[in-house]
């Protein structure tokens, strides 16, 4: 695991810098039109395409909060923190949590230990429950996601042990429990259902599921042991592909960050030279989505992660 700064000693672009914050008000502005469409009697029709917009952009949230686990979505500390606490609240997660089970992803990568990829990483795992999961976070992201996480926190042995950190991850659960008893009392109380799942519900189903999405193009069915071989990325070269990385905070360049775990999302495209293939096995980068899910489909069959299973497949 490499810490790096830039390729160069020149700054990212101040746009580049930004896109969070871009994402967050791009963000705002969907959701107040979603607002004036659904008080306007509009019919459903606009609103769709309104969620699409809302859900991806909830999606580049989600990619902020990883941010923010890495200490690297605000350069001041309590601002990351808040603002990592906050997108866990409104995305059913503990920000805490996930910080300490994310660290599994990277200390532990496509391996037995990566938590994160469970049970893809587990060999002993049957190749229906292996199936059953993938159909699930596939499927219903939104939920499947949390209960990932909480398996992490609650089981046997669990690779979470201070207790300072789980002492935090329960404050937060229970902060989660008494904003959302909060928040749907509101929404009862104000009889504003129809808002609600049009402008929170159905967007966060999609971001979800975009989330999970994203994360099996970038290693289910990847059995290397590189990061390059484990690691599916994608860098675009056209202007449609720059804006979509850009609303992802540069999370198609996924391997630079796994290679520089410290670097800003900004620095990510500098480094996309590292994802040229080195070593046999390695993957070259998708040029775009569509092809690195089409690769991902070829794998959805017997969905595993990691070299680990080379030697069940030579035992076989």
């Amino acid at each position: 695991m490499k810490h790096s700064t830039s390729i160069t000693g020149d700054e990212p672009h101040w746009v580049s810098r930004s896109a969070f914050q871009i994402v967050i008000m791009l963000f705002v502005l969907a959701e107040f039109g979603m607002a004036a469409v659904l008080h306007g009697g509009v019919s459903h029709w606009w609103a769709v395409p309104l969620v699409l917009i809302i859900g991806h952009l909830m999606h580049g949230a989600g990619v902020g909060f990883h941010e923010a686990s890495h200490g690297l979505l605000r350069r001041n500390r309590r601002f990351n923190e808040f603002d990592g606490v906050l997108i866990g609240v409104m995305s059913f997660m503990s920000f805490s949590l996930y910080r300490a089970a994310h660290q599994t992803h990277h200390a532990h990568f496509a391996t037995d230990r990566d938590e994160e990829l469970w049970p893809f990483v587990i060999t002993t795992t049957p190749r229906w429950a292996r199936i059953l999961a993938a159909a699930l976070e596939l499927s219903a992201g939104m939920a499947y996601t949390p209960l990932l996480f909480l398996r992490t926190f609650l089981r046997a042995g669990s690779p979470i042990r201070s207790k300072r950190v789980r002492l935090r991850v329960w404050a937060e659960l229970l902060l989660l429990v008494v904003v959302w008893s909060a928040l749907l009392t509101a929404v009862a109380h104000w009889h504003v259902w129809y808002y609600f799942l049009w402008m929170y519900l159905l967007p966060t189903y999609l971001a979800g599921n975009l989330q999970s999405w994203r994360k099996y193009i970038e290693h289910v069915g990847l059995t290397g042991n590189t990061t390059n071989s484990a690691t599916r990325n994608v860098v675009a070269h056209g202007w449609r592909g720059r804006s979509l990385a850009f609303t992802l905070l540069h999370e198609p360049f996924h391997g630079v960050h796994h290679l520089h775990v410290g670097l800003p999302h900004p620095e990510l495209p500098r480094h996309a030279a590292e994802l040229a293939p080195q070593m046999a096995g390695e993957l070259d980068p998708f040029p775009n989505y569509r092809q690195a899910l089409l690769h991902l489909f070829r794998g959805l069959t017997d969905p595993r992660v990691g070299s680990q299973w080379h030697n069940i497949t030579r035992q076989q």
